[in-house]
């Protein structure tokens, strides 16, 4: 039976090649594929490939069957290169499609012997696929070539084959056309295997979700092309429900795990895409099968069990999903806070979810760290940042800062996905265009700063400040520890003198933001880690946010009489004059004298150089000399002489707040960047 196959199979290749000998006989019809006789020739030189292939193959030669193999997927790579590098040139699309087309007979004809069709099944699947980027036409036949393998070689050998298909780097300009057929023929292989579907459709998923996210980042993919790559990995993740939903009940629950895992990625992938919802409803369904529910989503918790169930025992074994599955989660609360029609379809009750956000501090926590993800997205659409803001400040609204217990509102635990998310905020404080969002941001870090305990505020702002290589953001951070111990000195100052409280009250003694962590704070901003001055004008927000809170701690703590911050002390005083203000008194003497005859519009610019908003409060400015910083030094000299001059000194100073100069320093501490922001 064998013997009849060949030889037919050999009669069907001389009889191609003496068709394509015969010159005179097909060139009217090759003229109507491109009108010349390059195709001919081109035609020709396939089947001479083809054949020999098929003779080595049948012939049992290894070592030629791999040679003419190489030369055959040469071919088609050249063919395939040509009309890709020139998508205006008709003639090499209608040699690509021929070729392709020819390819396809070739493979669907009975009499073809399956050892051929193994042996072609390892690179022609990879090279039909490169031809899917030059037309429809191509896409849709690229697919038809990847089906035939799959229904004539083992869906077991044609999962690996497509999966290093996938894997292995392809250089064209049509990467996402080239995935769509190869991860269609996932789809088919899913629905073919017939025992361990688990552990192969394991092997697949991080395969896909890798390449899909390469390619969906890239800046040159062509929107159709993405789409078209889309509506196949949702296709892939559906043919995964239907093998579990053929599994028995008892079975399936590993790979329901996995498709729930899947899912969120997916989700996440298809969020750049301007159809993101037509997508996104067709995975809705699949949220509930998996067994997520709302509250698991926003603070993890349903990944955590999912994971679990995919990995097992083998905690090393993350190759199942990425970072991606929490950014699909997250976004599954937004996708369905915009649109009702994905929230019924997940079966997601958005205000139950907000209602146990707002009264369990731990779970909002949980949603804070998770949120991180969205923050933090370059490639994600804006639209999606600013719903996750609005969402942030639905469950931070109410003034519970008061009602926060340290020993019992504890959230070191969630300290370091917190401040991921922060961090994040600051930076769509700083980069986003839209005015509204900013200002909504910033209210956004202001509340979930407040919903932190105080023990743990001040390590989260000293963080932010510490991490942050923005001067407008390191001032407006500094801006809201002078906040925090204004509002810190106010209560303990009010407890105090509350005659009902015993004079060693815990309320008294609150001193989390009054401590020697506040000093180092203003020496990160005036004498930074290089050593010498801060850069000036680039730093210019930060050093005169520095500037203002070390005159606070400063007048305050002599006003009050007391040194938590350790200020007033010896060592202290002879530091901060000869080491922060000092030098950076030299250095802004020196910018004055080079800009003397601009030095005013320097000072103002100096201001206003981060946040353009700002320009509007031009005309109200005087004229800012940088007289503040040499007052701070009077200060500081004066009060490390001795200790009736360092009196005189704050007195000084108290009484000078009605002159030109100190009414200057003190509207920069009147309009801080946040002011900018708000």
């Amino acid at each position: 039976m064998r013997s009849s196959l060949l030889q037919n199979l050999k009669a069907e290749t001389a009889h191609a090649v003496k068709s394509c000998l015969a010159f005179e006989g097909i060139a009217s019809g090759m003229a109507e594929l491109d009108g010349s006789s390059s195709a001919d020739t081109l035609l020709l030189e396939f089947h001479q490939i083809l054949n020999s292939c098929s003779k080595s193959i049948s012939g049992g030669d290894f070592s030629h069957s791999q040679t003419s193999v190489s030369e055959l997927v040469s071919f088609l790579d050249s063919v395939s290169d040509a009309a890709i590098s020139e998508p205006e040139n008709g003639d090499a699309k209608a040699n690509a499609f021929k070729i392709l087309s020819e390819i396809y007979q070739f493979l669907c004809s009975p009499s073809l012997d399956h050892e051929i069709m193994d042996a072609l099944s390892f690179e022609l699947p990879k090279s039909a696929s490169k031809f899917a980027g030059i037309s429809p036409q191509c896409l849709e036949i690229a697919d038809n070539v990847v089906r035939q393998f799959i229904q004539k070689c083992s869906p077991r050998d044609m999962l690996s084959i497509l999966c290093e298909a996938l894997d292995s780097p392809n250089k064209t300009v049509k990467a996402a056309a080239y995935l769509s057929p190869l991860i269609s023929g996932l789809s088919n292989v899913f629905l073919s295997i017939r025992r361990r579907h688990f552990e192969q459709i394991k092997v697949a998923v991080p395969v896909v979700v890798k390449v899909v996210k390469v390619i969906s980042s890239e800046p040159d993919s062509q929107d159709t092309e993405l789409e078209t790559l889309f509506d196949r990995v949702v296709v892939n993740a559906l043919s995964i429900q239907t093998v579990c939903t053929n599994m028995e009940t008892g079975e399936n629950g590993k790979l329901r795990a996995l498709l729930g895992l899947y899912v969120l990625q997916i989700l996440a992938l298809v969020s750049v895409s301007a159809n993101h919802l037509q997508f996104a409803l067709r995975l809705a369904s699949l949220l509930p099968y998996c067994g997520i529910s709302c509250l698991g989503l926003i603070t993890g918790s349903s990944i955590d069990t999912l994971s679990h169930f995919v990995i097992g025992e083998d905690e090393e074994d993350c190759s199942c999903f990425s970072s991606h599955v929490y950014l699909g989660a997250s976004l599954s609360v937004i996708l369905a806070q915009k649109y009702d029609e994905f929230a019924r379809s997940a079966k997601l009750d958005l205000s139950a979810l907000k209602t146990e956000l707002q009264n369990n501090q731990t779970k909002k926590w949980q949603a804070i760290g998770m949120f991180k993800h969205i923050f933090s997205s370059v490639d994600l659409p804006w639209e999606f940042k600013r719903d996750a803001v609005d969402f942030l400040l639905y469950i931070t609204s109410g003034d519970i800062s008061n009602e926060l217990d340290d020993e019992h509102n504890d959230c070191s635990l969630y300290m370091t996905s917190i401040f991921s998310a922060l961090q994040a905020v600051t930076m769509i404080i700083i980069y986003t265009s839209d005015a509204e969002l900013r200002k909504n941001a910033f209210e956004a870090l202001k509340r979930v700063l407040g919903d932190i305990p105080n023990s743990q505020r001040f390590d989260i702002l000293k963080a932010l400040i510490k991490n942050s290589d923005s001067s407008s953001m390191v001032a407006i951070l500094l801006d809201l520890v002078r906040g925090e111990m204004h509002r810190e000195s106010t209560l303990r100052m009010s407890a105090c003198k509350d005659k009902a409280l015993e004079a060693d009250s815990k309320s008294c003694q609150n001193t989390l933001f009054w401590s020697t962590s506040i000093l180092e704070l203003v020496e990160s901003v005036l004498r930074p880690v290089a050593g010498g001055p801060p850069i000036l004008p680039d730093n210019s927000d930060a050093v005169l946010s520095a500037l203002n809170l070390y005159r606070y701690v400063l007048m305050t703590e002599s006003a009050g009489k007391t040194n938590y911050t350790g200020v007033r002390s010896k060592n202290n005083l002879r530091k901060a004059y000869n080491e922060w203000l000092l030098p950076l008194r030299i250095l802004v003497s020196s910018i004055e004298a080079a800009n003397k005859n601009d030095n005013d519009q320097l000072a103002v610019d100096t201001v206003l150089s981060i946040v353009p908003e700002f320009e509007k409060y031009r005309d109200n400015l005087v004229t800012i000399p940088f007289l503040g910083l040499l007052h701070l030094q009077r200060i500081a000299a004066n009060l490390y002489i001795n200790s009736e001059t360092r009196r005189r000194g704050v007195e000084s100073a108290s009484s000078n707040f009605g002159n030109p100069t100190s009414r200057t320093v003190s509207a920069i501490a009147d309009f801080p960047a946040t002011a900018t922001l708000i």
